[in-house]
């Protein structure tokens, strides 16, 4: 669908990749992307929390026993440095607690966690389990970039992704969470994008809805004609 390629042209794939992370490379990619993803989850702006990310990565601070040893305060200087500060000492406290669950219970490997699930259900309990802060809409972030990679990884479409492709008059926005995904999982298997997958098709749709289509009085939206939002 050349609406597909534009889109994916215009607002790019995951946002993973986007961090320089590769989710299908292997466990190692995939816990960087976990950090990333509460960074994600916070009310801030997407450019704060992928900054933030930076400083993390670039002193190799991205696996459960290298953020637990930072302890308290060095996480929230970490924060700082990203432009993280409204959630500073909010985040350095869910950054320990998610950290020491996930080796208290699953010897600090997700891939463990994801292993030993029957369905995506408790998939999602396990995550969300591994510490009272780690909410529906950062395990939603974490999960949807890792659709085809880890077989149980299929969270309902996320809102903003659902306002985005009802504007571009892909979906029903009255479609629940879980049938919107399957129509748009229906219409990428019809006309997929060489070198994308369904993961980066809502990645874009997530950015446009996110910074164009919850926004009326914002930017243009850069689909420009294909979108069918009434005007005021």
């Amino acid at each position: 669908m050349e609406l597909f390629r534009e889109l994916l042209a215009r607002l790019g794939g995951r946002f993973a990749a986007e961090l320089g992370i590769e989710v299908k490379l292997g466990p190692e990619e995939r816990q960087k992307w976990f950090l990333a993803a509460i960074l994600y989850g916070a009310r801030i702006s997407g450019k704060i929390a992928a900054r933030t990310y930076q400083v993390f990565a670039s002193r190799g601070i991205t696996r459960p026993d290298g953020i637990l040893a930072q302890g308290w305060d060095n996480l929230v200087a970490l924060l700082d440095a990203g432009g993280y500060v409204r959630y500073d000492f909010k985040t350095a406290d869910k950054l320990l607690a998610v950290m020491r669950g996930l080796k208290e219970h699953y010897g600090g490997d997700l891939e463990r966690l994801a292993a030993g699930c029957r369905d995506y259900p408790e998939l999602e309990s396990r995550l969300r389990g591994l510490a009272p802060g780690l909410g529906p809409v950062t395990v939603n972030i974490f999960l949807r970039e890792l659709r085809g990679v880890w077989p149980l990884a299929e969270p309902p479409l996320s809102p903003l992704a659902l306002l985005a492709a009802a504007h571009l008059r892909l979906l029903d926005q009255a479609l629940s969470p879980e049938a919107a995904l399957a129509a748009l999982a229906d219409a990428w298997e019809a006309r997929p994008v060489p070198g994308f997958d369904l993961a980066d098709l809502e990645a874009a749709l997530v950015r446009l809805g996110r910074d164009y289509c919850r926004k009326p009085a914002g930017p243009p939206c850069p689909l420009g004609d294909r979108c069918g939002r009434v005007k005021v």
